[in-house]
């Protein structure tokens, strides 16, 4: 049998990407393998959002050149790089054979064929259609847990962000095919139900029906079973009423919600072009707190975009203070061509922003600790997700607040939901027994 190996880079979206990716491999005949060294074919699912990703990808790049040499294996390279540099990839590197873009991996099966019957040296497929991508069955990685994309592209432009250049304009899945999928995923044993989107919010805004994401939530919740709902990410300024409100009163929906933050500089996200204000920030946590008390919101968080002062840094840490995160995670600005916020006058030294990065840092862990420490004593609902990867001789599952837990039980308990009691607290875990 011959031997597929899809290597991954980036976010949940690319995730979901390659368990399709790996489904269309497994009706070609080909066992999907990790080890990449005795593969007949090699896909790297990449990603683009962050300058550094091209180092990464070209040196990989440069491991399978030898690969190539020694068994003739497919070198095919699909996502957001694919889909940036086209034909350029090609140029750069001959020993590709493949380059899809991210609306084009349906297409591997004549990409493959064609070049196993030598009638073609190079397939490059980067059509940026308006259109949805073909629906495709996936094989994830756990039984337990299913993704499944809501919406492709970004309408958003943040002067930061690349996305919209190369996945192209929002689009929304119809809501009745995504209930479906849910169905699917749920009567073959999902327990963990992932919506993926650049902005998942937003759903339905290109529609003219009424469908938005707070019906497409309400009528996911009526599927039957006993499974807990996640998605990401959501966009801060479509968090609207009706949102907050079927999330606080469907228990299959988690209590995590992450909010990407990006700054808490009033100046600095109207340069990001971010669509609201700290205050106006605050004033929606403060809501979603009050209708989800048990809420556990987390954040992305940019450190030192062009022009920040060390008052704009400040404001960042007060919201991070007010808000206090169970997590955030956080990240240096760094030069992305090809965005607006590459251009800008008043780069920051790499030094001042990694000073602040630490600083920010460190008042995060103060607050994922302390929010961490309400928990001591509480009975909590878990998903056993398996063994603890550190530890075998305990289990680790997570809450509906997307909390770690280990505790000791069966291996069998894994795929369930069981009743914890905490009895310690630390940073970024929880410990517990079964009730």
């Amino acid at each position: 049998m011959k031997k597929a190996s899809i290597i991954t880079y980036g976010c949940q979206m690319n995730v979901n990407e390659s368990a399709k990716i790996k489904k269309i491999f497994q009706n070609l005949g080909y066992d999907v393998t990790e080890e990449t060294d005795d593969a007949d074919a090699v896909f790297l699912n990449t990603c683009t959002v962050r300058e550094g990703a091209a180092t990464q990808i070209f040196g990989k790049l440069g491991e399978l050149k030898a690969l190539k040499e020694k068994k003739g294996t497919i070198i095919g390279v699909t996502g957001c790089f694919a889909q940036e540099q086209g034909e350029e990839l090609v140029k750069k590197f001959p020993i590709i054979d493949i380059v899809m873009g991210n609306q084009n991996i349906g297409r591997i099966p004549q990409a493959i064929e064609k070049i196993e019957n030598n009638e073609s040296t190079h397939e490059v497929y980067t059509d940026n259609e308006d259109e949805l991508p073909p629906r495709l069955d996936a094989e994830f990685a756990s039984d337990q847990t299913a993704s499944i994309s809501i919406t492709y592209g970004c309408n958003n432009f943040c002067t930061f962000c690349i996305v919209p250049y190369v996945r192209g304009r929002e689009r929304s899945v119809p809501l009745e095919e995504i209930v479906k999928d849910v169905e699917q995923y749920v009567s073959k044993g999902a327990k963990e139900i992932v919506l993926l989107g650049q902005n998942v919010n937003s759903y339905g805004k290109d529609f003219k029906n009424g469908d938005n994401f707070a019906k497409l939530l309400e009528e996911i919740c009526k599927v039957e079973g006993d499974y807990i709902v996640r998605f990401v990410s959501p966009h801060p300024r479509d968090f609207t009423d009706d949102v907050i409100d079927v999330i606080a009163k469907n228990d299959k929906i988690s209590k995590c919600l992450h909010l990407p933050l990006q700054s808490g500089s009033s100046q600095v996200l109207r340069k990001m072009g971010r669509g609201y204000t700290k205050e106006k920030y605050l004033a929606l946590v403060d809501k979603i707190k009050s209708k989800i008390p048990d809420v556990a919101l987390t954040a992305d968080i940019i450190v030192g975009f062009p022009g920040e002062t060390e008052e704009d840094f400040l404001d960042t840490v007060d919201v991070v203070e007010k808000v206090s995160f169970d997590n955030s995670y956080m990240f240096m600005y760094s030069i992305r061509k090809g965005t607006k916020a590459a251009t800008m006058d008043n780069q920051i030294d790499e030094n001042v922003k990694k000073e602040r990065l630490q600083r920010l840092m460190e008042v995060q862990n103060k607050c994922s600790f302390n929010e961490s420490s309400k928990y001591k004593d509480k009975v909590v609902r878990v998903l056993v997700e398996g063994p603890s990867k550190k530890n075998k001789e305990v289990l680790s599952g997570r809450t509906s607040t997307n909390k770690i837990v280990l505790f000791k039980g069966d291996i069998a308990l894994k795929g369930q939901f069981v009743d914890v009691k905490i009895n310690e607290c630390k940073t970024w875990t929880l410990y517990g027994d079964i009730v």
